[in-house]
């Protein structure tokens, strides 16, 4: 990749490339169904696969635990790793699911890279109780 690659170069490519799912619409369900293929590739290397397994829970939480502390008993219920087909067949949903965002974000005209930047300097100042 090359290293001066930017959000805001892939944003303008999305722009350029998009042209037969233009409408806010047609952009709309386009996000909702490659959101939908990212749950669907992830549920087929659990249940047709099989590299990985998933085992939620609820997590055993101690009643006294103060929040800095609560992501140690917290857990992502992934076991196992992706073999090579099924991780990129999950890169590929998402990397399709950020090409339809990218597409909304040019619909409204919103800078990808000052979204991105926002966000960040958000978490970095309220850290995990900026997501409550």
């Amino acid at each position: 990749m090359d290293k001066n690659f930017s959000l805001g170069e892939f944003q303008a490519l999305v722009d350029e490339v998009l042209i037969r799912h233009k409408s806010i619409l047609d952009i709309l369900s386009k996000v909702q169904e490659s959101s939908a293929r990212v749950n669907r590739a992830v549920a087929k290397a659990s249940t047709s696969c099989g590299c990985i397994k998933i085992c939620a829970e609820k997590p055993e939480v101690p009643d006294d635990i103060t929040f800095s502390k609560l992501k140690s008993h917290m857990s992502d219920h992934v076991e196992g790793e992706l073999c090579t087909t099924c991780e990129e067949k999950i890169k590929q949903e998402i990397s399709t699911n950020l090409f339809y965002l990218f597409a909304l974000c040019n619909t409204f005209d919103f800078d990808t890279e000052k979204m991105t930047e926002d966000y960040y300097k958000q978490l970095k100042l309220l850290g995990k109780y900026g997501l409550l």
